[in-house]
């Protein structure tokens, strides 16, 4: 048995990774972390038996800890709770599925911990790539992708390796040519700008493919979701943002794909379904049975593909731009877009604004090219500062 952290253990994400694991076993989990979702958590607790859980928030760690009196498990809570789980010796395996920054820190700590990382959490990549990839490197441990697009181009490079993980060179040279980042261009696809504008949470949140988190799904409606997983493909996969290319492929079934110098694309292919990726990297580089079901080629009338619509849907060609620059934008880019994502889906601006912010905050940024940790989350706080700012 490998023992298992979950970081956002009452999440999607978390959710499915109990799922799988019960499923197959091999693992046994010995802490859990959640923001705030007790009864979810207890009844984690219940099931799985873990020597530690962590709560976010305080007061519901707090109220979490009476419920749990009579009971051995120890609960923690705030960051500090966070980083005593992540940095626990005894991990093998951490699951980060943390949404937002928040999981800068512990992921780090995990790796400092020697512990492979099973990485779902892409705001740690876009901001502090540079550091993150370095410790994975000097700790030698393994940060295995979670997103399905990054799995397909993990699953798509394996088979020879290199000093990144996989085949990256032959003779010096590089053998892969391009990445082709696929996106079903959300429930919005070929609308207008105008059209846009007039869009409610409630229409932004019908994704046509995946059953997602509200704040991912907001991302994925404006793109800009798309352009942080450009920033996470460039330090998962040591390329230039210029060798990325977002292609439109709407139906989700072809989940990434892998261009090689000879001309080759190699193309990972399935349905919908994110315990495909999540299982893929809890058991790497095994594959196991799942009730997934399958992709029928004969049913499939055609596979669409297009180019993205970079002037409607501005936060895509915002992030490409951050990505090319590097440094400390790209954190103005991801925390500009988390506050105006909490504002919309509250109802408190138009979903074209949310552009409106992140430009504004880009704007007025100066980049710092490798910030450390403290100026990354200075960074993110003057991205709120300035968003607030804004709006009044």
């Amino acid at each position: 048995m490998k023992n298992l952290c979950i970081l956002g253990s009452t999440g999607s994400i978390g959710k499915q990774t109990i799922d799988i694991i019960k499923r197959h076993g091999e693992y046994k989990v010995i802490s859990l972390a959640a923001k705030s979702s007790i009864d979810t958590l207890e009844e984690q607790i219940d099931e799985l038996s873990p020597k530690k859980v962590c709560v976010y928030d305080e007061k519901k760690a707090g109220i979490l800890a009476g419920r749990l009196k009579n009971r051995s498990t120890e609960v923690l809570s705030g960051m500090e709770g966070l980083l005593e789980l992540a940095g626990d010796k005894d991990n093998e395996l951490t699951v980060t599925a943390l949404v937002g920054m928040i999981g800068i820190k512990p992921t780090l700590k995990a790796i400092e911990a020697g512990c492979d990382v099973a990485l779902a959490n892409k705001e740690t990549l876009v901001t502090a790539g540079h550091i993150i990839m370095k410790a994975v490197a000097d700790k030698k441990v393994k940060l295995l992708p979670i997103d399905s697009e990054h799995s397909a181009i993990f699953q798509c490079l394996q088979g020879k390796y290199g000093p990144n993980g996989y085949y990256d060179t032959w003779n010096g040279s590089p053998v892969v040519e391009k990445i082709l980042l696929t996106c079903s261009g959300g429930p919005f696809r070929g609308m207008s700008y105008n059209e846009l504008k007039e869009k409610k949470a409630s229409d932004a949140l019908k994704h046509p493919n995946w059953a997602m988190g509200n704040k991912i799904t907001i991302d994925s409606s404006t793109l800009v979701n798309k352009a942080l997983e450009v920033m996470e493909a460039k330090w998962l996969f040591s390329v230039d943002v210029d060798k990325i290319q977002v292609v439109i492929q709407p139906k989700s079934i072809i989940h990434s794909a892998v261009q090689f110098v000879d001309g080759s694309i190699v193309a990972q292919i399935g349905v919908p379904d994110m315990r495909l990726p999540i299982q893929y990297a809890l058991y790497y580089p095994e594959r196991l049975p799942l009730d997934c079901g399958r992709v029928d080629l004969f049913e499939l009338a055609k596979i669409e593909f297009a180019k993205p619509d970079y002037d409607t849907f501005k936060g895509l060609k915002l992030g490409i731009d951050a990505a090319k620059t590097g440094g400390s934008i790209c954190t103005v880019f991801n925390a500009a877009n988390e506050y105006a994502v909490r504002k919309f889906l509250n109802g408190d601006i138009g979903f074209t604004q949310i552009y409106d912010i992140i430009e504004n905050c880009m704007a007025k940024h100066k980049n710092i090219a490798e910030p450390t940790l403290d100026e990354i989350l200075a960074s993110e706080q003057e991205a709120i500062d300035n968003s607030k700012a804004f709006l009044h």
